[in-house]
């Protein structure tokens, strides 16, 4: 209940980089939730913005509160993208994925000139590595993908859904959750993953995080990248 109180107090601080007529990308995950009915409460009162979710599950709920929509189709410069993370380092860089929407969250927080990312504080780290890294592939190459991410020493699991069939993403794919315990070399992680065939994305989001949010007990606290 604490976690939920600070995602939701996280959510509330971001707002003040909401600014009317902008375009905003909308996050995916419970604390992304709140600050999109956060949202349709401010357009409710007349705020005038577009959002381009970064899932199904976003766009249904914005569509629901009144919030008006466009598309990377209709607009390929974001303003501001408010989304969550599973873990933050000091450097600002994330692991994402959790909620199972990586993809269309790189590409929206790629596409955006400043990503505020709202957390409550136990997604604070010192390494990133304690949350498996969500890796997305195509399902042709699962196997293969799979064999290869644990020859770089992860434990790998297929996410399953509630039905216990295969995790499927928005666009179709299967996401490999690896255990990777503490990452000392991030960058050299992410490029390993981004080269192998059959890798669509992976969770690990450097350089993209303009802003941290979050709330530790009563307190917001505020990092922002060097």
């Amino acid at each position: 209940m604490a976690n939920d109180q600070e995602k939701e107090a996280a959510a509330r601080a971001s707002l003040k980089y909401v600014r009317d007529g902008m375009v905003l990308g909308l996050g995916t995950g419970t604390t992304a939730a709140h600050f999109i009915k956060l949202l349709g409460e401010q357009v409710k009162s007349g705020l005038k913005v577009r959002g381009i979710p970064t899932s199904d599950r976003s766009r249904e709920m914005a569509q629901g509160l009144g919030i008006p929509l466009t598309t990377l189709d209709e607009c390929q410069e974001i303003d501001v993208t408010v989304d969550g993370a599973d873990e933050f380092d000091p450097e600002l860089r994330l692991i994402k994925g959790g909620g199972g929407a990586l993809l269309r969250e790189k590409i929206v927080a790629s596409a955006t000139k400043k990503m505020v990312v709202v957390a409550d504080g136990s997604k604070q780290v010192k390494v990133l590595g304690k949350f498996p890294l969500p890796v997305e592939v195509i399902k042709f190459a699962q196997a293969l993908v799979a064999k290869r991410i644990r020859a770089l020493g992860a434990d790998v699991q297929l996410r399953q859904g509630a039905d216990g069939k295969p995790f499927l993403t928005d666009e179709n794919n299967h996401i490999l959750d690896c255990r990777f315990g503490e990452i000392p070399d991030v960058a050299g992680l992410a490029r390993e993953l981004s080269d192998m065939p059959g890798v669509v994305e992976h969770g690990l989001f450097i350089g993209m995080a303009s802003v941290v949010v979050f709330a530790r007990g009563e307190e917001i606290v505020e990092l922002k990248r060097a």
